[in-house]
């Protein structure tokens, strides 16, 4: 799935000892001690208890003490000295706009397969931010490859327990992994598992499979030494999520990769599916889970639910559309015999899944009054005719609906729009593309949602 780390972020690499911006002030909850002490949007947080936050978590753990001592600056430059007493752990009820104070730690490998090198120049800047931060990975399940880590990080993420982390292992061998990753650093991963095994830390690990490269035996071997990691009561390694490499038509022609095709994607499910019958005897877990996008571009249905277990990697798109159709069948159980006034919707989602979301859509329409016409895009902007719903753009919506009739309202999943702002991948506002379509657009997030939009009361939309 696309991360794009927020546009605020500096966009060197965080250095050591480098001073952390101040904190600013994005919200303050309602009833919340921040409200109650007269903080609002703007104001910068730059101390708390004489110690400067580098992020988030630094903040969390100074907030938790029960006297705090906060400086503050407001929007005009008034530095505020803030003294107060709470219960412990009890928190200021203030959100920030950056996680990072201190600047994000970019990524140092040169990994041929990189999606953030495959993208067109001109862009905002944000999409080219190679994100390899241990604390995003923390707070936000990003992952990272610990091939940046300094002796200090490996001290605070164990001494402030940031557990789990996300890594993207993609080969356990390591002369493999160096020669993926295009750094030598990479080749210590088994010892930093076993360094996360000593000290009760976990991870949850991925694997990016590029034909010809780290798939058949070399990814049954990583997936083994992955789950010398994943028993006992403390397991070092929670799970193991095999994906598809993307490549887009931005990458270079000559770099020796290829895409996945339905005979690979055949083999790879083949592979790790036998694997996840010995995991299940010796772990009493599957353990290893293939994305969606394996079984969908191998022509073959989506395994059952329940196959999934916690679903541990579905950000990761491992069983994502599972758990949405099963979030649909709930939102439908319900659905009107009829609408009191005819309606005509349409919904976009990325060609790779359109089949899969089909019974939805007709059973949406057996509703009186109903129609749901389902679009799955390709996206031209890629070079890719199945994509996923995420990486769609506001010029594939263009080229893809052109001349189409819409009906009433068009219907956004809101993965295709970057978070807190109404713009797509390639820089195209909403705004312009309801325009250029002539139709009103409505953002639906989450099944019961999209169910709402389209039996529900139609809302006035520019």
């Amino acid at each position: 799935m696309w991360n794009e780390p927020s546009a605020g972020l500096a966009l060197a690499d965080a250095t050591p000892g480098r001073q952390p911006q101040p904190a600013v002030v994005a919200t303050v909850e309602p009833g919340s001690i921040g409200e109650e002490l007269g903080f609002q949007p703007g104001d910068r947080l730059l101390s708390i208890n004489g110690v400067r936050p580098r992020d988030l978590i630094d903040l969390q753990v100074l907030v938790g003490e029960e006297e705090l001592v906060l400086e503050v600056e407001d929007p005009g430059g008034e530095r505020h000295r803030v003294e107060l007493e709470k219960e412990a752990d009890e928190g200021l009820g203030l959100g920030f706009t950056e996680a990072l104070f201190d600047g994000l730690r970019q990524c140092n490998n040169h990994c041929p397969f990189c999606f953030i090198d495959q993208q067109p120049p001109g862009r905002r800047g944000s999409l080219y931010l190679k994100d390899d931060d241990y604390r995003l990975s923390f707070l936000y399940g990003s992952y990272l490859t610990l091939t940046n880590l300094t002796a200090a990080d490996w001290e605070r993420i164990e001494q402030q327990r940031l557990s789990p982390l996300f890594v993207s292992v993609h080969a356990t061998d390591p002369d493999l992994r160096s020669r993926l990753l295009v750094n030598p650093r990479a080749g210590l991963l088994l010892e930093q598992l076993d360094w996360f095994a000593q000290r009760r830390l976990q991870i949850h690990a991925q694997v990016v499979v590029c034909p010809g490269l780290n798939d058949g035996a070399a990814l049954k071997r990583t997936l083994l030494d992955l789950a010398e990691f994943a028993s006992g009561p403390w397991p070092a390694v929670l799970s193991a999520a095999v994906v598809p490499v993307g490549l887009t038509r931005f990458r270079p022609s000559d770099d020796g990769l290829r895409p996945v095709d339905s005979a690979c994607a055949r083999g790879v499910i083949a592979l790790v599916e036998s694997l996840q019958q010995g995991f299940q005897q010796r772990l009493d877990t599957r353990f290893a889970w293939l994305s969606d996008e394996w079984y969908l571009m191998a022509g073959l249905p989506l395994p059952e639910r329940v196959n999934y277990e916690d679903l541990p990697q579905q950000e990761n798109g491992v069983g994502s559309i599972r758990a949405f159709l099963e979030a649909l069948d709930r939102a439908t159980i319900s659905l009107p015999k009829r609408l009191p006034v005819p309606r005509r919707v349409s919904w976009v989602v990325g060609g790779l899944v359109g089949g899969a979301l089909a019974p939805v859509v007709e059973r949406l329409n057996a509703v009186q009054g109903l129609q749901v016409h389902l679009h799955g895009l390709p996206s031209p902007y890629w070079g890719q005719d199945l994509v996923v719903t995420g990486l769609l753009t506001g010029s594939d919506l263009l080229a893809g609906l052109a001349g189409a009739d819409l009906g009433d309202m068009l219907l956004l999943p809101g993965v295709m729009l970057r978070q807190g702002e109404p713009v797509f991948l390639d820089d195209l506002p909403l705004r312009e593309i309801a325009e250029r379509l002539g139709v009103p657009i409505r953002v639906v997030d989450g099944a019961d949602d999209f169910v709402s939009a389209c039996v529900g009361a139609l809302p006035h939309l520019p």
